[in-house]
């Protein structure tokens, strides 16, 4: 059924929705059991509690529990009803229409309404959210016809849109608490009101966080569990340890050098790729303000010190693939081989250094900078190290410093007092929406977190990837990011390294706690524990 703009302005109400919902889950292998405490081992703080403002993964673990988005997704990226349960996009692609769910209340017991999708969408993800800048940014407004239906008004088609509605991808926050606030400073980034299976209770800063049954949930009968404990484990040893014991039920953040010998204790079980919504890359990022890092020789030299042929084995111990372009394989939608390549190469490095002018000083160096890897598992660090011993090889000295992640996101994205730095991002689940914030010049936005740290500028590459986001046609749309990430090799702002795996550890006594592409950020309202 095609609904025109007038009848959709006129009968918001009554629209016969075409049909979007997902099929069925398949039935579980046996009947969840009500009640219980799900204790998660997290090893590092969020800066806020609210993913709407911000990409980072700790943030979206515990907020997705507490938010809802307008979608969900099954594991193949399909959506599923969630606040919305109707969606239809124009035929000319510059409206989206969503019929929203009816009766669901915020945790303080106002409804929820357009009104809250249209400031979500206007005033959150399209100013402060790293993602939600590029996805939303052909969004000109949300009409707001009727207080269950939004309609999204785009000035150029944005078909990847739809990929991107979840609670961690954009999350709806709601307006009569943040309206004629400064958002960044709002008492409940920290405190949050959400719509989801679980609401906050306290957060312990340093131990752990704690949420608890949303009574008045709108899907009848869920969550199964009575509350959720986050319990602060910094030391990867301690974390594998409560695991062990039982003490905690669920890690994501364990060195996967222990993860052969978890996999073997009896009431252990280790899940791989767990997240399909965005394929996670690992790169190393270059801080295009510095001097030393302007000139591309120095940059291509950098990345011929890299072995990943070793990092995938002995840092990253198989779980991942090897990336050489900005999208990695896993979307192999979009992702090509046919880019410029920087095998790992010593005399090529050096060959490069000496031509850009950076010969060897009497004491051995060239010159010296410094790396900061995220504080997001010891992978990071581990692959620090090993760059510098290369890198030290070729007359380079490379200072690795440590920090944790919230002065990792301050001195990275807000101060930008770094040179060079190591982190792991999603890159999906489309382009437009994981790739693209990390090259698109009009993505540059200091205290912004997982923005274009770079500070990288290319006319070309913003003008494939803005012709990418409108386009609509399948093979075009490809065809332009096989040559953005053409342009991206040769400019070489970030060398890709690992293509990783999303990879978790839980007590086989959890029960479906992962249900669709979100993962372990999902919202665990279908998991339960076993007597």
């Amino acid at each position: 059924m095609t609904v025109s703009r007038r009848h959709l302005l006129a009968l918001p109400a009554a629209l016969a929705w075409p049909a979007a919902e997902a099929a069925a889950p398949a039935v579980p292998a046996a009947s969840p059991v009500r009640g219980g405490t799900l204790v998660i081992g997290v090893g590092r703080e969020p800066t806020l509690l609210t993913s709407a403002l911000t990409t980072a993964g700790p943030t979206q673990t515990v907020s997705g529990k507490v938010f809802d988005g307008l979608l969900s997704y099954d594991v193949d990226l399909s959506p599923r009803p969630q606040l919305a349960t109707r969606w239809e996009t124009s035929a000319d692609g510059l409206a989206i229409s969503f019929q929203l769910r009816p009766g669901v209340k915020w945790h303080d017991g106002q409804h929820f309404t357009s009104a809250d999708v249209a400031f979500s969408v206007m005033e959150a993800w399209k100013k402060y959210n790293a993602r939600g800048r590029a996805t939303f940014s052909n969004v000109e407004r949300v009409d707001t016809p009727d207080p269950l239906v939004a309609v999204l008004r785009l000035s150029k088609p944005a078909p990847y849109i739809l990929r991107a509605l979840s609670s961690v991808e954009s999350q709806v926050i709601p307006r009569h608490l943040y309206a004629g606030s400064d958002l960044l400073a709002n008492p409940h980034n920290n405190a949050p009101i959400g719509t989801g299976p679980f609401r906050f209770v306290r957060w312990e800063r340093g131990r752990q966080l704690v949420l608890e049954r949303n009574l008045d949930y709108w899907d009848a009968g869920k969550p199964y569990l009575d509350r959720i404990v986050f319990r602060q484990l910094p030391d990867p040893a301690a974390a594998a340890a409560a695991l062990e014991t039982g003490a905690v039920h669920l890690s994501s953040e364990l060195p996967l050098s222990d993860l052969a010998g978890i996999a073997a204790k009896p009431n252990l079980a280790v899940h791989r790729r767990t997240a399909s919504a965005g394929s996670g890359i690992t790169g190393f990022e270059f801080n295009l303000e510095r001097p030393l890092f302007q000139d591309v020789r120095v940059r291509r030299a950098i990345a011929h010190a890299v072995d990943r042929d070793f990092l995938l084995k002995n840092v990253w111990y198989g779980y991942g693939t090897i990336a050489q372009a900005p999208i990695p394989k896993p979307l192999a939608e979009f992702h090509t081989d046919d880019v410029p390549t920087y095998p790992f190469d010593l005399k090529r490095a050096e060959a490069l250094l000496d031509e850009a002018g950076y010969k060897r000083k009497p004491n051995g160096i060239r010159f010296s900078f410094t790396n900061d890897p995220n504080a997001t598992g010891v992978m990071l660090s581990q692959t620090a190290q090993v760059l510098r011993s290369n890198l030290a090889r070729i007359g380079v000295r490379m200072e690795v410093r440590q920090q944790d992640f919230g002065e990792f996101v301050n001195r990275v994205y807000t101060r930008r007092d770094f040179d060079t730095t190591i982190y792991s991002a999603s890159a999906g689940p489309d382009p437009a929406i994981g790739t693209q914030r990390f090259y698109w010049s009009k993505n540059i936005q200091p205290g912004v977190a997982f923005s274009n740290g770079a500070a990288y500028r290319s006319a070309e590459a913003d003008r494939l990837l803005e012709a990418a986001q409108v386009e609509t046609d399948p093979a075009k749309r490809r065809a332009l990011y096989v040559r953005f990430q053409q342009v991206a090799e040769t400019d070489l702002p970030k060398i890709p390294l690992i293509s990783s795996e999303t990879v978790v550890v839980a007590q086989k006594k959890l029960r479906d706690f992962i249900t669709t592409a979100e993962g372990s950020s999902g919202n665990f309202s279908t998991a339960w524990l076993e007597a």
